[in-house]
């Protein structure tokens, strides 16, 4: 008798543990993992932590190790469309099968006595079981939300670990000043064990830094990449650097692929086969999609990008200034963002705006959104709020001149990668 209807899919699992939303701390998942036999401690781990841009850094250095013939897992936040592409092997999502198997596993070890571990701690400890169980020989794992207390940091060897960017996010958990931010981002670093940093504000350089003396960390600032005048190559990384093109769009990527190329640089030195010829190509082959990605609708060229913090959103308004004007935004944004922040590094004169609710989150209200955004930017030629994205699409339809984005949420992003797939322009 088939008895696989009676058993739950992983979103049902998973969605058990959503209500006990973020809840930092070491405790239970480091409980949860004893109980499953420390299946971490048999994954040799690159950690990487920061702002924005970890999640571009752990994608170019598993594609790079991929080509260079190892069996990489590769862990990242948040997903865009399936739960499934946060746990990948090779860049190929886990396989729903195996992602159920492993959350079962994980379901059954956990404690009833004791306090019930979040959503994002159980999902981490399976992404742990998968990696072990299928033997990877490295994983790239991105850090969730800080450092210190976030269930990825439950490794005290990591090979190598990396502070990409450091900006004020996540305030309201993390403390108020960049300092405070530093502290949690720096959690990640181990006694002895090198570290990587991109360029980052001066109080937060300091905090990481002593961070690393105090552990007899070898620390290496990455300056970002420099551009090659005669084929527009970029060279990046430790001295000396690498010559490669990167796969991904934005200025920003001169910081995010010269510190991963530093990655691969100390891996290299720790006996880590990786040819020049793999680092080139991996570099140039790497995705990362919702990230400056263009899509096509209904014929028409749109520009997506997740720029949910005003970090994010100073990086793609200085790679849409490039573009035909005035833009046209379509956006949407979660109640906990820095929405003044986010506008004013975005809009300008007789730009158009469009905003809608981010569906299944806890989604700032659109016509708040657009006296806001009025307030920033009075020269604004027209904003409207729409009560879902296909409203807010259609309402561009007519549109012939400049350039349309969708940003403000990846959540708004991955929403439209699922309804209306991502055919490339």
């Amino acid at each position: 008798m088939d008895t696989s209807l009676d058993q739950p899919s992983a979103d049902v699992i998973l969605q058990k543990y959503g209500r006990f939303g973020v809840n930092l701390g070491l405790s239970r998942i480091q409980a949860l993992l004893q109980t499953l036999g420390n299946p971490q401690l048999r994954v040799p781990i690159v950690h990487v932590a920061g702002t924005n841009g970890k999640g571009s850094v752990c994608a170019y250095v598993s594609q790079v190790l991929s080509h260079a013939g190892y069996r990489v897992g590769r862990y990242t936040s948040p997903h865009l469309v399936s739960w499934r592409e946060r746990i990948c092997i090779n860049q190929q999502p886990i396989a729903e099968a195996d992602l159920l198997r492993h959350l079962t596993e994980v379901e059954a070890a956990i404690d009833a006595s004791v306090e019930t571990p979040t959503q994002f701690e159980v999902f981490t400890a399976a992404a742990w079981c998968y990696f072990a169980a299928q033997a990877v020989d490295i994983a790239v794992i991105e850090v969730g939300l800080g450092g210190r207390l976030d269930a990825t940091n439950v490794c005290s060897t990591p090979l190598v670990t990396a502070v990409v960017s450091l900006s004020r996010e996540h305030w309201q958990r993390l403390g108020p000043t960049l300092r405070d931010i530093a502290r949690e981002k720096a959690g990640i670093l181990k006694p002895r064990r090198p570290v990587v940093i991109g360029p980052l504000p001066p109080e937060a350089d300091e905090v990481v830094r002593k961070r690393a003396v105090d552990l007899e960390s070898p620390l290496y600032e990455v300056a970002p990449a420099v551009v090659q005048a005669d084929d527009g190559s970029w060279c990046g990384g430790l001295a000396p650097g690498i010559t490669y093109q990167p796969g991904l769009l934005g200025k920003h990527q001169r910081t995010n692929s010269s510190i991963a190329i530093a990655i691969l640089q100390l891996l290299q030195k720790q006996g880590w086969n990786i040819s020049p010829d793999s680092i080139r190509t991996g570099m140039a082959q790497t995705r990362w999609p919702g990230r400056l990605q263009w899509v096509t609708w209904q014929g028409r060229r749109l520009l997506i990008d997740g720029a949910h913090n005003p970090a994010a959103a100073a990086v793609l308004a200085d790679y849409v200034r490039q573009l035909p004007q005035p833009t046209t935004w379509l956006m949407g944004m979660l109640a906990t963002k820095d929405h003044a922040d986010i506008f004013t590094a975005l809009l300008q004169p007789g730009d158009r705006l469009h905003l809608m609710p981010v569906p299944g989150h806890k989604t700032a209200d659109p016509d708040q959104l657009g006296h806001l955004a009025q307030q920033v930017c009075p020269q604004l030629a027209t904003w409207s709020s729409h009560p879902h994205l296909e409203a807010g699409l259609e309402a561009t339809a007519d549109i012939t001149e400049g350039t349309v984005v969708l940003c403000g949420s990846l959540y708004l992003v991955g929403q439209f990668l699922q309804t209306y797939g991502a055919a490339s322009p």
